[in-house]
């Protein structure tokens, strides 16, 4: 079996079940119960199609919350790596989550010049960070 790989070109992780079964059933679910409410016009038929809503929002909040503590985390481990690597503190604190998260696969050979190209304006989007990566540095523990 050929090893895995990942890159700027192949890093995004899909979680099958959650990206292609359980998503697209909570959003077919809203489609299918207010549709069955507006032809059956009682009050369960609303409730359940009310119900279906709460349950799309409880399925993106599954995901968004994990997310959001994976950031927080990456931004501390790309803090920790910065501040080893000798980079001010004062530069560290101008730099934006997205940027972290960006700058969280690169090498501790590269990192300090990529940091100087996002504080000067150079790289800003999260994509433009992760694309100039010359040496990526894999993370198959992501959420």
């Amino acid at each position: 079996m050929a090893e895995k790989i990942q890159d700027f070109k192949h890093h995004t992780r899909w979680n099958v079940l959650y990206h292609f079964i359980v998503s697209p059933l909570a959003l077919l679910n809203v489609y299918v119960q207010f549709r069955h409410a507006y032809h059956a016009g009682d009050r369960l038929s609303w409730w359940n199609a009310a119900f279906s809503i709460v349950l799309l929002l409880l399925v993106f909040l599954a995901r968004s919350m994990p997310v959001a503590v994976q950031d927080r985390v990456i931004r501390l481990e790309v803090q920790l790596r910065l501040r080893a690597l000798g980079v001010a503190d004062a530069d560290i604190r101008r730099i934006t989550v997205r940027q972290y998260v960006g700058l969280r696969f690169a090498s501790d050979a590269e990192l300090p010049e990529l940091v100087k190209r996002v504080l000067s304006g150079e790289l800003t989007e999260q994509k433009a960070i992760k694309a100039a990566i010359k040496n990526w540095q894999a993370d198959w523990q992501r959420a």
